[in-house]
Parts: structure tokens; sequence; C-alpha cells
């Protein structure tokens, strides 16, 4: 099908009122650039991603809450040495790739070498230090002496993940999107019959050995995907001269990590903790449980925000970057917000039949799965600003940033986790995520749009709203209710956010 045709298609199905909307979008540079990255970004990766949700419902089922709690706290861990495994280099490779892939290939290839390189060596430490500490952490910090083997072959995922983080945020810098959606598919389709059959038969370690598998196809796809555009774009990839190249590894990759230390290992940490107190791997199981929904829903953002961060980083170079600027990221919320909100809010109100879907034993977290969606929706409000400090080079007021977030989570969790169990994680992170979403957006006030703060504003105040009224319904209430609250809640965001969205000129 040609892509004329695909026009009529989506045009066609298009809902009437969204036609001036979609009209708009198509007009604007800025705009059709990162639409047409989200395409393909959310094309493969809802179908990958479904069918991950889909296996893991089946492996808790299969796990029943305390082993889905521990594995669980085996990806937890996974994720805390990830963060140091992967250096930030993905983020280092998409930024610079799309700032220099025109204008310097020379300069790209050395880039696209260094992050490759310098993975190979961060991952390999990463895993070596897990391999090693495995029977220590298993003992004395998750409370699970039984799992020292299983984290030993997690070691391999580190190493795997640290180098497939590379090579996608690569393929980003070249906007390959198509590319990464087609990887991610395949993957995804492969991976739900290996991670369920991997359980059945292996139980948590053929869980760890389905991961491990699926990330090295990951990475052999990506592979070759790499080389292809390196050739398309005559980007001369090269391991020469790459030591030319160091100095973006403490001047974006070390805040980049530090930034990211704020959330994975502190995620991890109150894990931890949670896992410490009574039936601690049965609230993380819940928690586990839930928190894959707000995953899944984060996805969102992140492909969007995927396909956004080199337009930003391209448009800030520009003679008019504060115009071109504004309108990339006033773009990037405004389909965000019109696409996690609504989303969030009917889970939010399904709650209790979605955690009925893993089984009886997790029936009673509905709680903590609409204090999972609360947390989402107010992490998805502030995503596009993260991106706009990384695009400016301001990464450090993103490490202060996610550092206030990860301290107010940590107290909360060391506080009220031995009576709140999971709540304390679920609620403490929404809090974190509400103060560091004013924060970031204060702080970029000058760079905004006219007006985009006091919708931010309104939109956290609806987003508190809804949860209070979950909060307060019955479950059967919760349950009709959800309907209405979703139609509710697509007319907001799209009351708030449509209008200029994608206009040329700056939001009003």
């Amino acid at each position: 099908m040609n892509a004329i045709d695909i026009k009529k298609v989506i045009y066609a199905c298009c809902p009437q009122i969204l036609v001036p909307l979609l009209s708009r979008l198509e007009a604007s540079e800025i705009g059709y650039r990162i639409a047409k990255g989200a395409f393909w970004s959310i094309a493969g990766t809802v179908i990958s991603r479904g069918l991950m949700l889909l296996a893991l419902i089946v492996v808790a089922r299969i796990l029943g809450k305390t082993g889905y709690g521990e594995l669980g706290m085996i990806q937890s861990t996974i994720g805390m040495f990830g963060s140091f495994a992967g250096f930030g280099l993905g983020l280092t490779a998409t930024k610079h790739v799309a700032e220099f892939r025109s204008s310097d290939p020379v300069r790209a290839g050395r880039i696209i070498g260094l992050s490759e390189l310098v993975a190979l060596a961060t991952g390999g430490m990463a895993a070596l230090c897990l391999f090693v500490f495995a029977p220590w952490l298993a003992e004395h910090v998750i409370n699970a002496p039984h799992l020292d083997d299983i984290l030993r072959i997690s070691a391999l995922i580190l190493l795997v993940s640290a180098l497939t983080g590379a090579q996608t945020g690569a393929l980003a810098g070249f906007e390959a999107f198509r590319t990464i959606a087609c990887v991610n598919l395949f993957v995804g389709l492969i991976s739900f019959p290996i991670l369920v059959l991997g359980t059945y038969f292996g139980g948590l370690a053929g869980s760890v050995w389905a991961l491990a598998i699926n990330l090295g196809l990951n990475w052999l796809l990506n592979h070759l995907a790499l080389r292809k555009e390196v050739r398309r774009y005559k980007v001369p990839f090269s391991l020469k001269g790459c030591s030319r190249e160091l100095s973006i590894l403490w001047r974006f990759s070390l805040p980049a990590v530090l930034a990211g230390i704020m959330f994975t290992p502190v995620m991890w940490f109150c894990n931890a903790v949670l896992v410490n107190q009574p039936n601690g791997y049965g609230e993380l199981g819940i928690y586990s449980a839930a928190s894959l929904w707000g995953s899944m829903l984060m996805f969102i953002p992140s492909m969007i925000l995927q396909s956004a961060l080199p337009v930003m980083s391209e448009t800030n170079s520009r003679d008019d970057q504060s115009h071109a600027f504004k309108r990339t990221l006033y773009t990037s919320q405004a389909v965000i917000c019109m696409l996690v909100i609504p989303c969030g809010t009917l889970i939010m109100y399904l709650s209790d039949a979605v955690m009925l879907v893993y089984g009886s034993e997790f029936g009673i977290g509905s709680t903590v799965l609409i204090g999972t969606m609360a947390g989402t929706l107010i992490a998805s409000l502030g995503t596009a600003a993260g991106s706009a400090l990384q695009a400016k080079g301001r990464i450090w007021i993103g490490v202060l940033i996610n550092l206030t977030y990860g301290v107010i989570l940590s107290v909360i969790v060391l506080f009220f986790a031995k009576n709140w169990g999971a709540l304390s994680i679920a609620y403490g992170s929404a809090f974190s995520y509400l103060i560091g979403t004013l924060w970031v957006f204060f702080y970029l006030r000058s760079d905004l749009p006219a007006g985009m703060f006091r919708r931010i504003f309104i939109s956290l105040c609806f987003v508190m709203c809804i949860t209070c009224i979950c909060l307060y319904l019955t479950p059967v209430q919760r349950f009709y209710s959800a309907a209405p609250m979703f139609i509710s809640s697509l007319l907001f965001v799209f009351i708030i956010f449509s209008r200029k969205s994608f206009d040329e000129q700056p939001i009003a």
C-alpha cells in the first residue's frame, strides 16, 4: 500500500471531530516528524508489549503471588544494576547522532563506536559485579538466599541489555523508527511462546533464561539494522578516533546515569525494603502485577519522546530554535496526554477486574493499581519536559529533580512499608512524581509555550480528582463508572490540549 492510500485510510477511519486536528498535524513539519516517528514506534511496540503483558499474566498464574514477587525482585535488581551498565549511552547516542548525522557524519560515526565500546565495558563490569555478589545480595539484601543462582543468570541479561540500549539509541538518532518497530514486533512475537514455555517447564529460572534469550535476539536484530542505517546515511562507523569524543561521557552520559540512578536503584531499594516486611514477597507480587500496567502505559510517552528527542535536539540548533523547540515540546506533550490520560483512567476504574485476571490471590490489590495509575498519569505529564532538559543539555538539573523524587519516595517507603505494604510504593511514587513534575515545568517556564504551565497544572488537579473519586467508590460503582470516566477524561484532554496544538505559531 503506498503513502497516498495510507493517508486515505487514516482519514477514513478518523472520527470527524479529529479531522481538523489531523490536518493541522500533517501541515506542520514538526508535528509530522514527531507523529511519523511515534506511529512506527507505537505500531511495533503495541503488539510486542501486548504480547509481553499477556505472557506475564500467564507467568503470574503459573508462579503464584509469591513466585511472581520473586520475579519482580529479580527484574528490579537487573534494572538497578542496568542503570549503571547502560551508562546513559542510549540517550547519548540518540541526542548526538541526531545532531551530527547530517552536519558531521564522521563525528556521528565516532559517537556510535564510542557508545558501543563503552556499553561493552560498563555492561561487562556490571554483569561481573552481579555474578560475584549474587549470593550476598540474595541472603542479606533481598531476603531470598535460594535466588542466588537465578541472580547469576541475570548477569547475562545485564551485559546484553547495555549493548542493546546503545544500539537502539543510535537507531533513534537516525529516526529509524520503522526499523525499530519491525525489530520490536518480531521480538514480541517470539518472546510470548519462549517466556510462557520457559516458565511452564523451568519455573522461575526458566522465566529468567527466557528473558535472556529474547534480549539476545533483540541485540542481533538491532546490530543488523544499525549497520544498514550507517550505510544509508553514509556515516563511517569506526572505533578509530572515538577517544576524541570522550568528553561527551562526562558532559552528558555521566549526568544521564546519575539522573537514572534516582529511578531504578531507588525502586530497587524500595522493593528490598518491602520484601523484608511480613508477607513481603506477596506484597511485591501485587505491586509487580499493578506496576506492569503502569509500565505498559508509559511506553506511549517513551515511544513518542524517542521520536521527539531527535527533533528537539535538531531544532535546538536552529536559528529559530525558540519557536521550533516550543512547538516540538507542546506537540509532544499534547499527544502524550491525549493518549495516556484516557487509557490510564479506564484502567484505574477497572482496577478490580484487572487484578483478578492474575488470579484470586491478586484480587485485593485494586487500590495498589489505582495508586500506580495515578502515579503513571502524573509522570506522563512531566515526561516531555524531561526530554526538553536533555535536548537543551541541562541534564544536571534533571539529576537534582530526580534526586528529589528518589529521596521523597525512599522516605515514604521506609516509614510506611510495614503498615501499608505495596501501597507505600504506589502512592509514594505518585506523590514524588507530582513534586518532580511541578518542579521541572517551573524551571522550564521561560522555555514553555504560553499557557502550557497552566494547562499542566489543571491536568494535575484533574488526575488527583479522578483518583480520589475512584478510591471513594465501591468496586461495583468503579466498574460501572469506567466508561463515563473514560469519556470525560477524553473530552478533558481534548479541550485542554487540542486547541492550536499543531499550529506553526507559538501556542497562545
